[in-house]
């Protein structure tokens, strides 16, 4: 029981972030700049076409973020959080370090770890997928 209570916790925190985020992108709720901000300011660091790249990652974190809070299709919801952070690793971080202090990717790291492993464990007995697998 401790570990599917700890798996929920990991998926709701996780995943609820990712989808705030996808939102932030999509809709410029929380505090974001919606498409054509996060577009802005994606092609000023040369990923183009800025407001397409930003409603494509918005949506990557907003549905992978909700499958995974919810526990459906958890191994989907994870590749697509692992995507947006390859390609934030790819396009922003890699290139400062591992220091998130540096802007580096140790944080798109540790978010890409938490995906995987929830791909691989499985998303616990209180999920979606353990609901239909039943």
């Amino acid at each position: 029981m401790a570990i599917d209570i700890g798996l929920l916790i990991l998926r709701l925190v996780v995943g609820l972030s990712f989808m705030a985020h996808g939102a932030q992108k999509l809709f410029g709720w929380f505090g974001g700049y919606g498409p054509k901000g996060t577009g802005g300011w994606m092609e000023s660091v040369g990923i183009k076409p800025g407001v397409a790249i930003a409603v494509l990652s918005g949506l990557m974190e907003l549905v992978g973020g909700l499958l995974l809070a919810a526990g459906f299709l958890t191994v989907l919801g994870a590749a697509l959080i692992t995507l947006t952070m390859l390609g934030a690793i790819v396009k922003v971080h890699g290139r400062n370090g591992y220091w998130s202090t540096a802007n580096g990717y140790e944080y798109n790291l540790l978010l890409i770890a938490v995906a995987v492993a929830l791909a691989l464990t499985g998303a616990g007995a209180y999920s979606l997928d353990a609901v239909i697998s039943n």
